[in-house]
């Protein structure tokens, strides 16, 4: 069996953008995925540079998610110093680009994982469905899909 990888040895897959390319779908203008949450497009992209309204294409869109998926996967690896497989990474990786940096290194989750409770921090996934205090079925099935990523059984 292969042991985890030092943090400084991971990197975002193909596997990842593939995965947050369909989890979060390409919209070409933006507006808030749910109302009362903030103006999105591209494949999820979010920031104070995008306003409702505003255009991109799908090449952009890419360009976009790359840079975005690698900001993400930074704040994993300056928030959760730990060794991971590979699958670990991309899912919390996945979990912060949707949640954001702030509120992954926050979390029980990252809190579990520098304390070497792997399968507790992969379980932390399952608990971030909700907006706004209501779970969100879209939501439940990432999150599904990620933890069993997390736990190595999704390809």
């Amino acid at each position: 069996m292969i042991n985890r990888q030092s943090i400084a040895a991971l990197s975002i897959s193909a596997a990842l953008l593939v995965g947050i390319a369909n989890y979060e779908g390409y919209v070409e203008t933006a507006t808030p995925p749910v109302p009362g949450d903030v103006p999105t497009n591209g494949f999820g992209s979010t920031g104070s540079d995008i306003k409702l309204g505003d255009k991109t294409t799908p090449v952009r869109a890419l360009v976009r998610l790359l840079a975005d998926a690698d900001r993400h996967a930074q704040a994993v690896k300056r928030c959760a110093p730990v060794p991971m497989y590979q699958h670990e990474f991309d899912a919390y990786t996945s979990l912060t680009y949707n949640i954001g940096p702030d509120a992954f290194c926050r979390s029980t989750l990252a809190k579990k994982l520098n304390a070497g409770d792997y399968a507790g921090a992969c379980r932390e996934i399952l608990r971030w469905d909700k907006f706004n205090g209501r779970a969100l079925p879209g939501l439940t099935r990432r999150r599904g899909l990620e933890y069993r990523q997390c736990l190595g059984e999704a390809a």
